[in-house]
């Protein structure tokens, strides 16, 4: 292998990354993200993220636990629970699209999602 050769690999995998960079910033944008919260696999309440609920405290009580959950400015956590091991406490906030926190025990689900331009290209296939 010359020298050549190297500098092409080196320059094609550069190139490469750069436009799968471009393609995917470019792409994906939100619209408007917005918090999902599941209990037992079924939706209990939808959250747009909004000035308004910033600080924002929903306490969320079924038949299999207690889980208070804090919004803040573009992301949120779960600050209290009754699960024996805190797992869903001591992730801490998420707040990017496909983000999760999950408690199995109490069967609670919190995703963030985001509602995206309908767009041509699909990155992945592209």
């Amino acid at each position: 292998m010359t020298k050549g050769d190297k500098i092409l690999i080196v320059a094609i995998i550069i190139i490469s990354l750069v436009s799968l960079g471009f393609v995917k910033n470019n792409i994906v944008n939100y619209n408007e993200k917005y918090i999902s919260i599941q209990v037992n696999g079924q939706e209990y309440k939808k959250v747009i993220f909004d000035n308004s609920v910033i600080g924002k405290t929903i306490p969320i009580e079924t038949e299999f636990g207690y889980n208070l959950i804090e919004i803040g400015d573009g992301d949120v956590r779960v600050i209290e629970a009754s699960c024996p091991d805190k797992l869903d406490v001591l992730q801490g906030a998420i707040s990017s699209p496909g983000e999760m926190i999950v408690c199995l025990p109490n069967r609670l689900v919190i995703e963030i999602k985001g509602t995206t331009e309908t767009r041509e290209i699909d990155y992945i296939s592209y």
